[in-house]
């Protein structure tokens, strides 16, 4: 038996389907048929919002076949209902001996009148890249992550190269190799590329931070919540799933998404604050503090993007740094870009699609802690009062001046306290700010 889901405005003069609230929903006795209503004042946001809701609230009563009418809805917020309805399906419980997939996790929803399949692809690898996120650090370790792209990139049409450790040492790739060194896993660097624009088109590269566990190294990290630092790879998560909706949606772009993956573990052989450390720019770095380590593998993710693909526009994303965190919690992600222009697009399409960014100060006033006598940059300016600027002045040193660089810091949204999980979730944040800005 299918369901029925009948969304419509947030208001209306009909004495039955009057009693549903704005932003509610009422299921019939026999659960064959529910009716939810449009939020006061609806945005695709909070749309999305009301459809994962739902679906998560009682998801044990929906069908793996679904049917979605909403002939008065605009249809931008029936879509984003959709979307939420699908990724309402998705739980971090697969681990569980008694696990039971939702019934909409590999079913389907229909949209009488419409077709939600641009969203759905969206929605589908969002819910991939959660569960990425929210998988212990045993089970998505480097080469994990590795396997993840070749295998994505071959299902969906794009080309994936790894580079393992030995070839990374002779690319010069120092700065994620220093981070690897107390590891037992062997790091590596993910490039993929998909082309679905002009030959002589535009080209975006996104490199994502992909440290699979941060115990700080030498400078270690405190015990409490330390188990959330499976989640310091998320940068990476959005990273490879942008890659892949780009590819699904066959979106006229050309990008490149460049994943250097480690962990941060300690060992004897593990850097040490104050040693002197190469970069695949050729410069050198003074190690201050080994928690500061995402910077360094993303300093050697941007020198090579910019090296092999001259990118027009250069972008980076992590989980970097509990400054951004302490300044917008965690509602916004925190961007960085000396490009005015760019910044505003990145506003523009994260209120589009509900991944907000909200821009700080790039001036050079804040890079002056990074000088040091030993090395061309510290790591860390040792000032954790602008820990977010720090790290984007730091990380500016490796990008080659290039004139179109933006940086998001996703520390704060990538994994989130909410009503959809009993703790921390992963959000997957990322993928539809990326995809939103590339489809303008």
């Amino acid at each position: 038996m299918s369901t029925t889901i009948t969304l419509l405005p947030a208001e209306g003069n009909d004495p039955f389907t009057d009693s549903v609230k704005p932003g509610k929903y009422l299921r019939s006795p026999s659960e064959a048929r529910i009716i939810a209503r449009l939020p006061k004042d609806p945005a695709p946001a909070t749309t999305h919002t009301l459809g994962r809701t739902l679906s998560h609230e009682v998801g044990q009563h929906l069908q793996s076949d679904v049917t979605v009418e909403a002939p008065d809805v605009d249809p931008g917020l029936t879509t984003a209902f959709i979307g939420g309805l699908k990724l309402g399906s998705y739980s971090a419980g697969a681990g569980k001996a008694d696990h039971t997939p939702h019934p909409l996790l590999d079913g389907s929803i229909h949209w009488a009148g419409g077709d939600a399949g641009a969203e759905l692809i969206v929605t589908d690898v969002q819910a991939r890249i959660m569960a990425l996120v929210d998988a212990p650090a045993n089970k998505k370790r480097p080469q994990d992550l590795a396997e993840w792209a070749v295998q994505s990139g071959k299902t969906y049409g794009y080309s994936v190269k790894v580079l393992d450790k030995e070839a990374c040492r002779e690319e010069g790739l120092h700065a994620l190799l220093a981070v690897n060194r107390g590891s037992e896993d062997p790091a590596v660097l993910i490039v993929m590329e998909y082309r679905g624009g002009a030959d002589d088109g535009d080209v975006t590269a996104l490199i994502g931070k992909g440290v699979t566990f941060d115990t700080g190294g030498v400078s270690i990290k405190g015990s409490q919540n330390l188990h959330l630092m499976k989640s310091d790879m998320g940068g990476a998560a959005a990273t490879l799933g942008t890659l892949e909706a780009a590819a699904r949606l066959k979106l006229p772009v050309n990008l490149i998404g460049i994943v250097p993956a480690t962990d941060n573990s300690v060992d004897a052989l593990s850097i040490k604050p104050s040693d002197v450390i190469e970069s695949h720019a050729g410069k050198t770095i003074e190690i201050i503090d080994t928690d500061a380590e995402g910077r360094l593998i993303m300093a050697d993710g941007l020198s090579y993007a910019v090296k092999y693909y001259a990118p027009t526009t250069l972008i980076d994303v992590a989980t970097l740094t509990g400054s951004a965190v302490r300044t917008f919690g965690y509602v916004c992600a925190a961007t960085l870009s000396k490009n005015e222009k760019l910044v505003e697009e990145f506003r523009r399409a994260g209120t589009t699609c509900g991944e907000r960014v909200w821009p700080l100060p790039p001036w050079d006033d804040f890079g002056k802690g990074l000088k040091s006598d030993v090395a061309d940059v510290k790591n860390f300016s040792g000032t954790p009062l602008h820990g977010a600027t720090d790290a984007f002045k730091f990380l500016e040193h490796f990008t080659h001046d290039h004139e179109r660089y933006i940086h998001f810091d996703i520390a704060g949204v990538a994994l989130k306290q909410g009503p959809y999980a009993k703790d921390r979730q992963a959000t997957g944040f990322g993928v539809r700010l990326f995809v939103a800005w590339l489809s303008q």
